[in-house]
C-alpha cells in the first residue's frame, strides 16, 4: 500500500485578481449590478419601495450551506448598497470567467418561490450571465432584509468598493431601518466614528451635487469644499459652477472662501493705507528683504523677513546703521 495521497493544488489564475477577491468571514464576496446608473432620487425610491419577503425553504436538493444552482434561479437584491459599475470590468470579468469557470461562491439567501437573492457577489453573476453558464456556485445563508444589507455593506466598505454617496445612503438606511446610531454603524463598519459622520454629511450636499459624486464627476474634495458654505443658496451657485467648469478642488476651495467671506471682509483687505507701503517699500530697499506692514486683529505690525540666523544678524545691522 502506498502512503496516503495528498490533494492536488487548487490552480489559480490570474481571474481572482481581475475579482478582487477578499475573505470576509463565511466566504470571498464582491458586488455589482448592471451597469445602468441610477441618479439619486430612483435610489431613494428603489430603497422607500422595497417590500419585505420571508425567506422560505428551498428544495431538498439545495439545502447544504454551499452548492451549484442554476443561474436562473439567483435574482439580484434591489437593496443593495452598489448600484455603480465599469461596464470594461465587468466585460473582462466574463472573459475570465469564460475560460475558467466562477471561482468564488456568490453569497444568497433563499426567498419566496424557491429562488435565492444575492446578498454578495452580484457582479460575478451578471459576468457569469454574460459567460453563457447555466449553474453557478453559491453559498446559502438565511438572514432577514436588514441583515442582508448589512452584510452587504459591511462587504463593500471593506473592498472600497462603493462611492462616497453609495456609502452614506448606505449607512442612512442602516440608521433608518435598525435604529443604529452612528456610533453603531462605525462598530459593526470597523470605522471611526468621525469617519461615519463625515460619510452622513455628503446627503446634505445639493441634489445634483449628489448626482455629480455618484457619477464621480466631482471627487469627496470638491464636496467638502461645497459643505464648508453654510447657506443653501451658495452651496448651490458653487454647484452650479462646477457643472459649468472643470475645477480643481484646490480652485473649488478657493471660490468657497470667496462665497463665505464677508463683504466688510473683502474691503477690509483691500483697503491697505498707502502709507503702510510707501514705509514697507522703503524697509524693503534698506533691509534686502521682503518686509509687510499690515493690520493685524486690529494690530499694526511690520513683518521683517530673515532666512536663517545670519541674516538675522545682518538685518540687525541695516538697522541699526540707518538709526545712527
Amino acid at each position: 500500500m502506498g502512503g496516503p495521497v495528498e490533494a492536488a493544488p487548487e490552480r489559480t489564475t490570474n481571474r481572482e485578481q481581475v475579482e478582487y477577491e477578499e475573505d470576509l468571514d463565511y466566504t470571498n464576496v464582491s458586488r455589482e449590478t448592471s451597469t445602468h446608473t441610477p441618479s439619486i432620487s430612483e435610489k431613494r425610491a428603489s430603497s422607500d419601495d422595497i417590500a419585505a419577503k420571508q425567506p422560505t425553504m428551498p428544495p431538498a436538493s439545495l439545502t447544504p450551506s454551499m452548492n451549484e444552482i442554476p443561474i436562473d434561479l439567483v435574482v439580484p437584491n434591489p437593496d443593495q448598497p452598489r448600484t455603480n459599475f465599469k461596464e470594461d470590468e465587468l466585460e473582462e470579468l466574463a472573459r475570465s470567467i469564460e475560460q475558467d469557470g466562477l471561482l468564488q461562491p456568490i453569497l444568497v439567501r433563499p426567498i419566496a418561490g424557491g429562488q435565492f437573492q444575492i446578498i454578495a457577489g452580484e457582479r460575478r453573476w451578471q459576468a457569469s450571465k454574460r459567460a453563457g453558464l447555466d449553474k453557478v456556485p453559491v453559498r446559502i445563508k438565511e438572514v432577514d432584509d436588514d441583515r442582508a444589507l448589512e452584510l452587504a455593506l459591511v462587504e463593500n466598505v471593506q473592498r472600497s468598493d462603493l462611492n462616497p454617496i453609495e456609502e452614506a445612503y448606505g449607512y442612512k438606511r442602516l440608521m433608518d431601518r435598525k435604529k443604529m446610531t452612528q456610533a453603531d454603524i462605525a462598530q459593526a463598519m470597523s470605522k471611526g466614528r468621525s469617519t461615519v459622520a463625515n460619510a452622513l454629511r455628503l446627503l446634505d450636499l445639493p441634489e445634483e451635487a449628489q448626482q455629480m459624486l455618484f457619477e464621480e464627476k466631482i471627487s469627496a474634495g470638491h464636496a467638502r469644499a461645497i459643505l464648508s458654505i453654510q447657506s443653501a443658496e451658495g452651496r448651490e451657485k458653487l454647484t452650479e459652477k462646477l457643472q459649468d467648469k472643470k475645477l480643481s478642488v484646490r480652485e473649488t476651495e478657493s471660490l468657497a472662501r470667496l462665497m463665505t467671506m464677508k463683504p466688510g471682509d473683502r474691503v477690509a483687505k483691500e483697503q491697505v493705507p498707502q502709507t503702510f507701503k510707501q514705509v514697507a517699500k522703503a524697509l524693503k530697499d534698506v533691509l534686502k528683504t521682503p518686509v509687510k506692514v499690515k493690520t493685524t486683529n486690529g494690530k499694526n505690525k511690520i513683518e521683517i523677513e530673515f532666512s536663517d540666523e545670519e541674516d538675522l544678524r545682518r538685518v540687525f545691522e541695516e538697522l541699526l546703521a540707518s538709526v545712527s
